[in-house]
């Protein structure tokens, strides 16, 4: 049964903000973030907008989110990171973004480092390692 104190209309706007950062509408979610949609709502499961985009390979949506103060290094409910998740999806766009953006690639359960070390993706793995 649904919570009566959440509005149904607040509920359907945060779907579509979901659903934006998982099609990569980078405009319209920018768009949404600059109008007041906080930058680092999550879903049910702890999923941010981040994560989403992340998961799902789109770069540019990533890099819009962050400039707006999305978290990096932000975990689900799961202990997942966004960095975890594009490294699982093997999307190096995202990888390299996330990386400039600060994120920990050895945070988070399991980490992307150790997602890259179990698919043996040593360009994720060499990225790991550069300075930071």
């Amino acid at each position: 049964m649904e919570d009566p104190e959440l509005d149904p209309d607040v509920l359907a706007l945060a779907g579509r903000m979901f659903d934006l950062a998982r099609t990569g509408e980078t405009g319209a979610l920018a768009g949404y973030v600059d109008a007041g949609v906080p930058v680092n709502l999550c879903n049910d499961k702890g999923d941010t907008l981040l994560m989403l985009a992340a998961y799902h390979g789109h770069a540019a949506t990533v890099r819009a989110l962050v400039s707006r103060g999305a978290d990096p290094g932000r975990a689900n409910d799961r202990g997942q990171t966004p960095i975890a998740g594009a490294v699982f999806k093997k999307e190096p766009d995202v990888v390299r973004a996330l990386l400039d953006a600060g994120a920990d690639p050895r945070a988070g359960q399991p980490s992307a480092e150790d997602t890259a070390r179990m698919f043996g993706n040593e360009d994720f793995l060499a990225w790991f390692a550069e300075p930071r």
